[in-house]
């Protein structure tokens, strides 16, 4: 019985429910990989939402056709995620894999958005 519920909660664990969304052809980066690809650019995503990750680690979001923007602090991690404080107390962390020749971010739940172009540089 106690050997069930340490794998009960073992496999609980984000750790483990991150492995859930990860698809054939997905690579992690590093650290340090990661955020060269990240820090310093604007992402942007199909639907034309904006993310822009400020070399000072600050981050804002900046929603399709004029849906507003968020602001915050990121914090890129050494398993391929980035977990972002917002300025409004709400947080989360996202997965970014290459797939192919493909930028993807994950989320937590597993809802994946591919980045349609990483432009060099951040505007204000």
């Amino acid at each position: 019985m106690r050997l069930a519920l340490v794998l009960f909660f073992l496999l609980a664990s984000p750790a483990v429910a991150q492995e859930w969304f990860m698809r054939a052809g997905d690579v992690l980066f590093s650290e340090v990989e990661l955020s060269d690809r990240l820090r310093g650019n604007t992402i942007t995503f199909h639907d034309g939402g904006e993310a822009r990750f400020f070399e000072d680690e600050s981050y804002s979001y900046t929603y399709a056709n004029g849906g507003g923007t968020a602001q915050g602090q990121y914090k890129v991690n050494d398993d391929s995620t980035v977990c972002i404080d917002f300025a409004n107390g709400f947080s989360r962390c996202d997965l970014y894999v290459l797939n192919g020749e493909r930028l993807v971010m994950a989320t937590e739940d597993g809802v994946r958005f591919p980045i349609r172009d990483v432009t060099p540089g951040v505007s204000d």
